[in-house]
């Protein structure tokens, strides 16, 4: 369950990455690396840094010290070769369906036939097909987390990087969230990394679980949950591996469970 040794071929490489704010260290040395077209989940106790992380992979934050490096380029900031989906969604309340999903397009210059051309293509893909002229507010909080993740869908990014993208969504939705991403990793042909509070998702999920220690986070572990990624999503929760690593990860994390 472990990462295999042998040449692995990662399109994100965090090498020694210190983050301080102010007095505080959130992360210290931390390592880690995102094997290209897999999905890898940051798992670990609430304020361990998971975020943190991701904001730094992102180029939202910068590190105190060491490096990101994506795509063989260190990260000096945002770019077109890495997407975010919010927790928040973090819509435009006063556009359309369209109009958000296309949003990242418009700001790259697309032109408007070909961008929404696209923008259609994603939000009949998140399952929201006949919704193109809606608004926020007009949408159930899953139909508004699958704006945000067609709209990252549409900017073709390489990363895609989603920071607890289906909390504020009801178990039943959630559910079939996870059941839609595992067919985008399998399909999009794009590195995801996911960060969860959830054992049972992150497993479901992940091609690679790294659980990260209380703050200053340094990676504790990795795991692999390979034995049952062949098998229908039906089956996954059933499977004993399954079942084994939810258990493992759960006994490695309860002593930092207040």
């Amino acid at each position: 369950m472990n990462e295999p040794a042998g040449e692995v071929d990662n399109a994100v490489s965090v090498r020694n990455v210190y983050k301080n704010y102010g007095d505080v260290e959130a992360l210290q040395d931390l390592s880690l690396d995102f094997p290209r077209g897999q999905l890898t989940s940051l798992l670990g106790p609430s304020g361990c840094g998971k975020t943190t992380l991701l904001k730094i992979i992102a180029g939202l934050l910068p590190a105190t010290s060491g490096e990101v490096i994506v795509n063989g380029k260190a990260v000096e900031g945002p770019g077109p070769d890495r997407a975010f989906v919010f927790q928040d969604f973090a819509l435009l309340p006063w556009a359309s369906v369209m109009r958000n999903v296309a949003f990242g397009l418009e700001l790259r210059g697309v032109a408007r036939a070909e961008r929404e051309d696209i923008a259609a293509k994603y939000i009949g893909e998140v399952g929201l097909k006949g919704f193109e002229k809606s608004y926020p507010h007009e949408l159930s909080g899953g139909m508004r987390q699958r704006v945000g993740l067609a709209r990252a869908l549409s900017v073709d990014a390489e990363v895609m990087l989603m920071d607890e993208p289906f909390s504020a969504v009801d178990e039943q939705t959630r559910r079939k969230f996870q059941e839609d991403l595992l067919g985008l990793v399998k399909n999009e042909d794009k590195t995801f990394i996911f960060v969860t509070h959830s054992i049972e998702e992150a497993v479901y999920v992940s091609d690679q679980v790294a659980i990260l220690l209380p703050r200053p986070s340094r990676v504790s572990e990795i795991i692999r949950p390979e034995g049952f990624r062949h098998k229908d999503v039906n089956s996954i929760r059933r499977d004993s591996e399954y079942l084994d690593i939810v258990d493992r990860i759960w006994a490695s994390l309860r002593s930092y469970v207040e």
